[in-house]
């Protein structure tokens, strides 16, 4: 056996740019063999100035640059911001506005953890599977057509409760579609079950104990997986979901597997929520009005997004624009933790381990730059960023 300064063991980059995801992150590996030893993340390749935005534009304006973080996770960046936004000027949405928001959001997240089902079965090799589950996606993709106008950035939330009722005739299309929508998880949970090939891929890959996603601070399906029940619509409930009975999934393995489950019985409940809101939603207005300037405050507010806990800070001046809004997103949380699921497994378990956590890496960076030689960073103004443009494109001409 080779003593440990003798151990041949490489670096070797995976990204920026790669084809096992369409946005860009550098994974820097250590490997012995073909097993890996390490690894760092380096996010912040997709920095669009998001957060110094919010703050030269009104709180109405903001609505549609959050929506703009994540496309897949839109509706829930609305109602978390709408919801910090109605904290601050003490203002309560009507109750058929709190439904309809949930409703939306649990779409969103059968929307979320559908796509995630298909692209983890490419990652897989099942492009079979991949090509149902996408199929079955169009029909949440046309529901959320039918009510908010948009396949995706459905702009329902604003400040004071939604934009768009829901009626009688297109809740009857919703429910009609969560039926169907049941039969084809029923389908999905057996491939899950008893497909033989498929398990062999996933079962104790990716590992990861409930005292190590505490510790890293991982969140929604990447922590219960581990069969750690936390969940902010059970722990810290937001507009409806005191009063809809629903399950928070988990399950014990801490695998790819237990990922897997997770998301499918997610998705099973995600229907059950939306069957049982539109079944109890109050009659109503939708929407209540809020004054324009917000007297000064700090406040913080958050949501479950499909990837887990999404956190909105705000801090207000009197004014109609926010002087600081701090987003965080799931994807940031959970980082760490896959960097710890990948030690220990093969270069060919890379692809699924880290698609895993369903990364969303254009929400992880928004706001700062950062000099690893110097070990600076520093925030830009509006003034700052528009001088730099003005000279860049005179210099290059593009």
């Amino acid at each position: 056996m080779l003593e440990e300064s003798e151990r041949a063991i490489f670096e070797v980059p995976i990204g920026p740019q790669h084809p096992a995801l369409k946005e860009p992150i550098l994974l820097l590996f250590k490997i012995e063999g073909d097993t890996i030893v390490d690894v760092m993340a380096r996010p912040a390749y997709t920095h669009r100035g998001v957060e110094k935005a919010t703050e030269a534009r009104n709180y109405i304006q903001n609505i549609y640059l959050c929506e703009r973080v994540c496309g897949i996770c839109s509706c829930i960046h609305t109602l978390v911001y709408t919801q910090g936004v109605e904290k601050l000027a003490d203002v309560e949405p009507p109750p058929r506005a709190k439904y309809i928001r949930v409703i939306m959001s649990e779409l969103e997240r059968i929307h979320s953890h559908t796509l995630w089902l298909g692209v983890a079965a490419h990652e897989l090799g099942f492009d079979t599977l991949f090509y149902y589950v996408w199929r079955d996606r169009e029909l949440v993709m046309d529901l959320l057509e039918l009510i908010s106008g948009n396949r995706v950035n459905y702009a329902m939330s604003t400040v004071g409760g939604v934009r768009r009722d829901i009626s009688d005739a297109v809740a009857h299309q919703i429910k009609k579609g969560m039926e169907i929508l049941r039969k084809r998880l029923d389908v999905y949970t057996e491939v899950v079950e008893k497909e033989p090939t498929l398990r062999k891929r996933v079962i104790d890959v990716g590992k990861l104990s409930p005292h190590d996603a505490v510790a890293l601070c991982a969140v929604g399906p990447t922590l219960r997986m581990t069969g750690v029940k936390r969940d902010v619509r059970a722990d810290d409930p937001y507009q409806a979901y005191d009063e809809i009975p629903f399950n928070v999934a988990t399950y014990d393995t801490g695998d790819v597997l237990a990922q897997i489950i997770v998301r499918v019985v997610e998705t099973y409940e995600a229907a059950n929520i939306i069957d049982y809101a539109i079944d109890h939603m109050p009659s109503g207005p939708i929407k209540v009005k809020v004054p324009w300037n917000i007297a000064p405050n700090e406040i913080i507010t958050r949501g479950e997004a499909p990837r887990g806990e999404l956190f909105y800070y705000f801090k207000s001046n009197g004014t109609e624009k926010p002087e600081r809004v701090k987003i965080r997103t799931p994807t940031l949380g959970n980082i760490p933790a896959v960097c710890e699921m990948l030690k220990g497994y093969h270069i060919a378990e890379i692809p699924i381990v880290f698609a895993g956590i369903d990364p969303c890496l254009s929400c992880t960076a928004r706001f700062a730059f950062i000099d690893e030689r110097k070990g600076k960073s520093w925030v830009w103004s509006g003034d700052q960023l528009r001088t730099y443009r003005r000279k860049y494109y005179k210099r290059y001409g593009r």
